[in-house]
């Protein structure tokens, strides 16, 4: 019964995912962050809704802990930690975005139903489109929060390097969003950002003209181990070194494209080099999506390593050192990510 307990739990969070979209596209948590109290037919007057829908999703939320429900008043509501997580995109603690995983992960089960009998890739460009906007939304609060006041400069000299003019690749870069936030942070500095997928260069390149950095950032289609250019004062990783099919090639063509004294970040999910300590609802996530999306997009590339989401300290620094780095260090780390700084000998 305990077990079965425990499935039910299971079985309201995947339940709750329909509702928690609906509440996304309609608005529903933006119009209850910060509004104070109020009853089923005042959020659908303000978000103009249905009442007797809203009850009952007001009503689900509030039986996961997502809004809190006054039995007195019967009105609900949303505390502070609701709303940084459900109400504003801007939040760096913002939750909605993985949300997208869950549905490109579902609709891309016939593709990966077929990789698990015949042991064939599915690469990144063949997955749902939800895919590449989830790992934006998802990864940019994460960002937001660490990388620039934590995560650079954990890293020996990079921050003043950046600050006085300096050149760095963002490889595997998606919509942006790192390569965006650092050319904001650093407006000295040029910034080049390489994805091997067209259409999310051509995403990265709308949002940085939005963000009116345009000037100081390049994006092109390029894959980790034929990116140009050459002397790159940084080189960045962004969740993503994991997913190569030959993380091995990849970090020799950095080391090549390094200058003397530079540094490439290697920013990957956390992980703990055993399995067994691995077995935590945050291995949980990693291990699910890397089922789905990371081992499979490995396996339709050369080489095909397949290092997958919890590849662990030791494993990653393994590949790392393959392609000629000497220095490697585990610089900053969260409860979510590890970084690690790798220097030229």
């Amino acid at each position: 019964m305990e077990f079965m307990g425990k499935l039910v739990g299971d079985l309201g969070a995947m339940a709750s995912i329909g509702p928690m979209i609906i509440g996304e596209k309609l608005g529903l948590y933006k119009a209850m962050a910060g509004a104070g109290p109020m009853t089923a037919a005042e959020l659908a007057r303000k978000t103009n809704t249905y009442e007797r829908y809203i009850r009952e999703w007001l009503c689900a939320q509030a039986a996961s802990g997502y809004v809190d429900y006054d039995s007195a008043t019967e009105k609900f509501s949303m505390n502070d930690e609701q709303a940084a997580a459900f109400g504003s995109e801007d939040s760096p603690f913002y939750f909605l975005g993985a949300l997208d995983f869950a549905v490109a992960m579902m609709r891309d089960e016939p593709k990966i139903l077929d990789a698990f009998r015949t042991g064939n890739g599915v690469g990144w460009h063949e997955h749902d489109a939800c895919l590449f906007r989830g790992t934006e939304r998802f990864f940019r609060p994460a960002y937001t929060r660490h990388l620039i006041g934590e995560w650079i400069p954990a890293l020996d000299g990079v921050k003043a390097k950046l600050e006085t003019g300096g050149i760095v690749a963002d490889v595997g870069c998606g919509h942006g969003v790192s390569t965006i936030l650092m050319a904001q942070a650093f407006p000295k500095s040029r910034f080049f950002g390489f994805d091997y997928h067209p259409a999310s260069i051509e995403r990265a390149r709308a949002a940085a003209a939005a963000a009116g950095v345009e000037d100081r950032t390049t994006f092109e289609t390029a894959s980790a181990k034929d990116y140009p250019g050459k002397d790159y004062d940084m080189v960045a990783f962004f969740d993503c070194l994991h997913d190569m099919g030959d993380p091995a090639g990849a970090a020799r063509h950095v080391h090549e494209t390094l200058a003397d004294g530079g540094t490439w970040m290697v920013v990957e999910p956390y992980a703990n080099d055993k399995v067994q300590d691995n077995l935590n609802p945050i291995g949980r996530v990693y291990y699910s999506a890397s089922s789905f999306i990371c081992t499979p997009a490995s396996k339709a590339q050369e080489v095909g390593l397949a290092l997958g989401a919890q590849a662990g300290e030791a494993r990653l620094s393994k590949v790392i050192r393959e392609g000629g780095f000497t220095k490697v260090r585990r610089a900053a780390e969260t409860p979510f990510n590890m970084v690690f700084e790798a220097r030229r000998g």
